[in-house]
């Protein structure tokens, strides 16, 4: 089967190279040259582990290419999907929908046959109809069927996630569009993993009610972890306590400096626009944007209070700037409200991300590179942990320590305990959600 895929940003990469894996023959569009050119050597733009070598074995195998011409990737494909970003609007929250409405004008140009248009981007609830009536518009004679078919890839692990997912949804309006879904997925279905068919708006509705609720889930911990601060519960035993219950479960319950990322930020901000349009407001989502933007700004405070109540001419290492491991992908990310914060307020910022450096270089202005957790902490006040990255989960404490003018450690990941703190040398010691010392 020949699939185009349009727009090879994280989720359509990924997907198209996972797809070709399945045996489907996958044309992979994009209109920056620049990026086709490094597709076609081999490099890939993005960081996720594996993603590389998958890549290259199905160039290998035939099943895989790239190219700018839109045209001749949707000749004969039986499912053309739509990849493309859909950024936040600016200035409304809402879900900026031009490079879907586009990628549909231009797909509709160049269809020579049937087809299926898979709309893969999030997209608010109603959007396949528009990309459908758009379709009409520019070809009123081409013969097609939309889909809705929503990716829930984790950064850091999106290939193990799309080769063996929860459930993958599939929001079709005719058997023939659900046939050709099935038969694109049937590698996962022969393997018993669910395939859930629905209608369009609750399979676009599904995407935004799953990131909300996990977004709703990291904040409520974050506030739990506040409240055990001024009461003395430990953060970590209540959220291992919760999640032992089956009905909530453990994953998302880890208390930090808040989300980030390429979906949750703006999926909220998309839900809370559409209940607002449509007269039904998320009450909980606004709440959790608001209070998850709180919890970054709070974040500035411990680092400040562990510096003694000023960060002006303070050396400060901060170990990771991505919004979570394994992944170069800044957006939203804490790093990006608290460190400028650390830098406004005087302190001399320095940073270890193993792979952050290519977008943090222009995000954080004013910041100095080095390549380890050693090299930062020399003659440093002051350590945040920001990023648990896994190379900073087995440091060596003592050295770090040594190392330090004033050995403080601000761990906002609770990568490490207050006892390993106390035993390494470090004079102060504070977390999130559990008591701390020498602040």
């Amino acid at each position: 089967m020949k699939i185009a895929m349009i727009g090879t940003g994280y989720v359509g990469l990924v997907s198209g190279v996972c797809f070709s894996d399945f045996g489907h023959d996958v044309v992979c569009v994009d209109k920056d040259p620049n990026k086709i050119a490094q597709l076609e050597k081999g490099i890939v733009p993005i960081y996720e582990p594996g993603l590389d070598e998958l890549m290259a074995k199905n160039v290998s195998a035939g099943r895989l290419s790239f190219t700018e011409d839109l045209k001749s990737a949707v000749d004969g494909a039986a499912a053309v999907f739509i990849a493309v970003g859909t950024p936040t609007r600016r200035g409304d929250g809402h879900a900026d929908l031009t490079y879907v409405m586009a990628a549909a004008a231009e797909i509709a140009n160049a269809l020579t046959g049937y087809a299926v248009i898979v709309t893969k981007s999030t997209v608010p609830v109603g959007t396949n109809r528009q990309v459908k009536k758009a379709i009409l518009k520019a070809n009123p004679t081409a013969e097609f069927d939309v889909a809705s078919n929503p990716e829930f890839l984790r950064e850091g692990a999106a290939i193990d996630d799309f080769m063996r997912p929860d459930r993958v949804v599939v929001g079709v309006q005719t058997p023939r569009a659900a046939e050709v879904m099935n038969d694109i997925y049937r590698p996962l279905s022969l393997r018993d993993f669910p395939i859930m068919s629905t209608d369009l708006e609750s399979a676009e509705m599904i995407k935004y009610a799953a990131n909300a609720f996990l977004a709703m889930k990291i904040t409520f911990i974050n506030e739990i972890a506040a409240l055990c601060e001024r009461t003395g519960a430990d953060v970590k035993m209540v959220s291992k306590g919760m999640g032992l219950d089956g009905r909530i479960g453990s994953k998302f319950l880890h208390a930090g400096p808040g989300y980030g990322g390429s979906c949750f930020p703006k999926d909220t901000q998309a839900l809370a626009r559409m209940g607002q349009d449509h007269a039904s407001p998320m009450q909980l989502t606004e709440t959790v944007i608001k209070v998850n933007d709180e919890v970054k700004r709070r974040m500035v405070d411990k680092v400040v209070d562990i510096c003694g109540g000023s960060v002006n001419g303070k050396v400060i290492a901060v170990l990771g700037v991505t919004f979570k491991p394994n992944t170069d992908d800044m957006r939203d990310s804490p790093s990006l409200t608290i460190i400028p914060a650390l830098v406004g307020n005087g302190a001399k910022v320095r940073v270890v991300d193993p792979q952050g450096q290519r977008e943090g270089e222009a995000l954080l202005p004013g910041v100095s590179w080095l390549e380890d957790a050693y090299k930062a902490a020399q003659n440093a006040d002051a350590l945040v942990i920001l990023t648990e990255w896994n190379e900073f989960r087995a440091l060596d404490l003592k050295r770090i320590a040594k190392r330090m003018t004033t050995p403080k450690m601000a761990d906002l990941r609770n990568v490490y305990s207050p006892k390993d703190a106390k035993r390494a040398g470090f004079s102060a010691y504070v977390s999130i959600g559990r008591e701390g010392f020498g602040v």
